[in-house]
């Protein structure tokens, strides 16, 4: 009795999603949605800083109030949410939050990236991290599994390198708290990460939905074979609660077919469980690193720039704006490199899908070929990678006077037996470079370019001699005297590619052909 007492309690209880807990970081000058839930009807006031409002739970329980927007609050404030109880969330700051998706290259801790350093002097109390924990769900879920963690020495270790980089310098250069909420997952497809409406009427993943769709309908007939068997446990525990006697075991109940692998395409849940209880909360942008369990080869590379199209418009639907900053990560170079002019092998054309997709309002990409790790698939220097990403947020997001990237191919022009290149980005202008570790790229000027090809209409493809002429790179070859295309740096790892502008960033890999 007294625990169906307690039950009762607690459903009349007013409730608040894990997100909004102490040391939470909430979106500033944005309206700022908070919900959750209590008895239907019952009123809920809801105050923070200098806002509040009310309003009276739904039918279901569910209520929302979205408070006005408020500036940037360093100082910690309380968050008050009133019913029949009350709940109390302190050490609240206003700044901005940023979603970290993807694969395990954003899941991969500070503490995995050889960076003593970094760790001793991560005492950022403006800086702070929501982890979403693992969750599959077949429907979109109501809540996630997480906390909120202050950055400190102690915590800095379990912070996505990544955005724990991108953190600490837009934190330096505005001030403005950061708050991160990291929901990512190794070894998953993009497909994973968008809802099934999306997977499952989007012409450009036709493929993807169908096997969804069969999956489901699988399901669906075996839950409806094991119904008999749970009508029939339904009644005999309601005649042993009466009885006093004890409920008897419930029949098993097939679950959902998740597969042997998470990435499987009938998988389709990490959205649901990962992405969709976050919604309604106020973000200023995502950031993203994800794409080596799509990289299979050329179709792949054709089909991911429309997956990442969807996927952002997915996303940007359900946090209700359609212009949701999304700044990237183009993958890293991994594996033992290739001196075949032609390339082609491995990442490189989703490497190339890649710098397609900034053609997607509203996005940024960080190119990272130049700090891979041949022997692992995470390297781990991520410091370059976060402040790559952070390059383009000061820009677009703050305002900043800095360069947001390296060259990215912008034209090719013929003339006579000259390919020339063209860019966008050149910054303080083009320059031979060279990377080591995390130091800043050094100019070699005696060095040459490498890992530029050229081709005529035949298609034999052979390393170009390559030389910076003002905003340029001019391609040749004696054996090609009508050159059609060019190609750099397109390849699984390529390892000696070393266009950079004077700002220190390195270019994209790209092809001008699409044979």
């Amino acid at each position: 009795m007294l625990n169906c007492l307690a039950s009762e309690r607690a459903r009349a209880d007013v409730r608040l999603p894990a997100l909004f807990a102490d040391h939470a970081v909430l979106q500033r000058d944005k309206p700022l949605p908070v919900w959750g839930w209590a008895e239907p009807g019952e009123k809920v006031t809801v105050k923070l800083g200098t806002e509040g409002g009310d309003v009276a739970a739904g039918k279901d329980g569910r209520w929302q109030v979205t408070l006005k927007p408020q500036p940037v609050s360093k100082e910690p404030l309380t968050l008050t949410v009133a019913g029949k109880n009350t709940i109390t969330v302190k050490d609240v700051l206003l700044g901005d939050v940023w979603l970290c998706g993807g694969q395990s290259n954003m899941e991969w801790g500070l503490g995995g990236c050889d960076a003593p350093e970094d760790i001793k002097a991560a005492d950022l109390p403006l800086v702070r991290q929501f982890g979403v924990e693992l969750h599959f769900a077949t429907t979109p879920q109501a809540d996630v599994r997480g906390r909120w963690a202050v950055c400190t020495p102690q915590t800095a270790p379990g912070f996505t390198a990544v955005g724990f980089y991108f953190a600490r310098r837009v934190h330096k250069e505005t001030g403005v708290p950061i708050g991160l909420l990291r929901s990512c997952v190794g070894g998953t497809n993009i497909e994973l990460w968008m809802s099934q409406d999306t997977l499952m009427n989007t012409p450009a993943l036709a493929g993807y939905g169908k096997l969804m769709r069969e999956s489901l309908a699988t399901h669906q007939k075996d839950l409806a074979a094991a119904l008999p068997g749970v009508e029939e446990w339904a009644a005999k525990s309601r005649d042993a609660l009466k009885a006093g006697r004890p409920v008897p075991l419930p029949p098993a109940i097939p679950e959902f077919p998740f597969g042997e692998k998470m990435f499987r395409p009938r998988c389709v849940t990490l959205h649901n469980g990962m992405i969709a209880p976050l919604v309604p909360f106020a973000l200023r942008g995502v950031l993203w690193y994800q794409g080596e369990n799509n990289a299979g080869g050329a179709a792949d590379g054709l089909q991911y720039v429309e997956k990442k199209r969807a996927m952002l418009a997915d996303w940007r639907k359900w946090f209700g704006d359609p212009n949701l900053p999304f700044y990237f990560v183009q993958l890293a170079g991994w594996q033992k490199p290739s001196d075949q002019p032609a390339g082609g092998d491995g990442w490189a054309h989703v490497r190339d899908a890649q710098r397609k997709c900034l053609t997607i309002p509203h996005t940024g990409m960080a190119v990272a070929t130049d700090v891979g790790d041949a022997d692992d698939i995470h390297p781990k220097n991520k410091a370059d990678v976060g402040d790559r990403l952070a390059r383009w947020a000061l820009v677009s997001e703050y305002g900043k006077t800095v360069v947001p990237s390296g060259p990215l191919f912008r034209a090719l022009k013929i003339e006579g037996n000259k390919a020339v290149v063209e860019f966008d980005h050149v910054g303080a202008g083009l320059m031979v470079g060279r990377k080591d570790g995390r130091k800043p790229a050094d100019e070699l000027t005696d060095g040459k370019l490498a890992r530029f090809a050229i081709a005529g209409k035949d298609k034999k493809w052979v390393w170009a001699n390559a030389v910076i002429v003002g905003d340029t790179v001019v391609c040749t070859h004696p054996d090609v005297p009508n050159p059609v295309a060019v190609r750099y740096a397109f390849t699984m790892n390529p390892v000696g590619a070393n266009l950079y502008n004077r700002d220190g960033l390195p270019a994209s890999p790209f092809r001008t052909d699409d044979w």
